[in-house]
């Protein structure tokens, strides 16, 4: 029989992983480790059977090691700059999120593109991080990923694969990369949970970007099975918040409509929501994300993928979104709905029993103080919010136009 020839010290340490817990979350589901381990059959100094060996290795992987060899964490946060990355230096920064023994390093695109491999590992080999918190992405609203399916596939997986490659060739302890819940299925049932991640095929308007973030969850058991590495995932909602990208044609729904509904206030014209307004979405706040985010890094040590997401009874349709907007906004002018354009997924309702079951305490912010504070920081902060060069052009040309009559008046 072939196989690994199984010690004394490997047996104690399997022994102790079984007093924790006897059942374990693997890349195949729960495993009775007593039934598939039988140690009335085992003794130390034998040759364990491949299945055993197979054990053996995921026994010793349960409690992967969530601090580095020193004691210190060296966080290295790729996509550092957006949405997520700035609402995770908020925290750290404004809300005393940070911890002794912590170091921090938030990383954007001008640092490296991880897209190539070479520039990846030198970023790895600079920095050295002991955890990765991995954001980066080819992101986009519906209609870009509509037109750009391609793009998004290939450009994510190659971003996934260099980061987590180079994550296990530096002997990260831990990477905790960010997915979408547009993985899930189109066709399944309501509400979805992590088990659902390869039931089926994603909604086809997004296909490429949802298939990369899949294999994100691909990419950590198979690094688990074979190497036991301690890497996971989170699934959130549709995040939104302060530094969002506001790009009225690439960005996401609230983004858009809140930058549409600013322009729409300051030409007195009417505001066209895309859509029927009828689909539903679950939104969670960009600063809720990063404490969950902070929590999962810190604590929470499954490979298996956790839904970070508000419950189920705070789901709302685009239109509730819309109204929540206008009135953040004050805008008093007409909403049409443009039935024309696309509605995409009509819900993707998730469970978040699982973080309840963690975190029975945590509390959302209230989606209207969200979408006030995300309206407020987008007025104040215009100038530098990321939109398009063409926007902000065109809404400094009516500025100027508007105080040019105003000297004629």
């Amino acid at each position: 029989m072939t196989g690994r020839k199984c010690t004394q010290k490997n047996m104690s340490t399997t022994q102790g992983a079984l007093g924790q817990r006897d059942v374990l979350a693997s890349p195949t589901g729960l495993i009775d480790l007593h039934a598939e381990f039988d140690r009335s059959i085992w003794q130390p100094g034998q040759i364990a059977s491949s299945r055993q060996v197979c054990i053996l290795t995921q026994l010793d992987a349960w409690n992967f090691p969530m601090e580095s060899k020193t004691g210190t964490m060296r966080v290295m946060v790729t996509g550092g700059s957006g949405l997520v990355g700035k609402a995770i230096q908020h925290v750290l920064k404004e809300e005393g999120g940070a911890r002794e023994g912590e170091e921090w390093i938030f990383l954007s695109s001008k640092d490296a593109n991880l897209m190539n491999a070479d520039e990846t590992k030198a970023l790895f080999d600079k920095h050295r991080p002991t955890h990765v918190i991995h954001l980066a992405a080819m992101v986009g609203g519906l209609f870009k990923n509509m037109r750009q399916n391609l793009d998004f596939w290939r450009n994510n997986m190659y971003i996934n694969d260099n980061v987590l490659h180079a994550a296990h060739d530096f002997d990260v302890v831990k990477v905790v990369s960010c997915l979408s819940t547009c993985i899930f299925p189109d066709k399944i049932t309501y509400p979805i949970d992590e088990t659902m991640i390869h039931n089926g095929p994603p909604h086809d308007s997004n296909f490429g970007y949802s298939y990369a973030k899949r294999m994100i969850d691909v990419h950590n058991r198979a690094y688990f099975a074979q190497y036991g590495r301690g890497y996971t995932a989170v699934i959130p909602t549709n995040v939104f918040g302060p530094h969002d990208n506001f790009n009225i044609e690439d960005g996401h729904v609230l983004p858009g409509l809140i930058h549409k509904t600013y322009i729409a206030q300051k030409e007195g014209t009417a505001l066209q929501v895309w859509g029927s307004g009828r689909p539903l979405r679950q939104f969670i706040y960009s600063l809720d994300l990063a404490r969950l985010f902070l929590w999962v890094l810190r604590e929470y040590n499954e490979v298996d993928p956790i839904i970070l997401s508000v419950g189920e009874e705070d789901e709302v349709s685009i239109k509730e979104a819309a109204d929540a907007v206008v009135k953040a906004l004050n805008f008093r002018g007409e909403v049409v709905y443009d039935t024309s354009k696309s509605d995409g997924q009509f819900k993707k309702t998730a469970s978040n029993a699982k973080l309840r079951k963690y975190r029975p305490d945590f509390t959302f912010t209230p989606f209207h103080k969200a979408i006030k504070e995300t309206c407020d920081w987008f007025v104040a902060n215009y100038d530098r919010a990321r939109i398009s060069k063409h926007n902000k052009l065109t809404v400094r040309k009516r500025r100027l136009l508007a105080s040019w009559m105003d000297c004629l008046s």
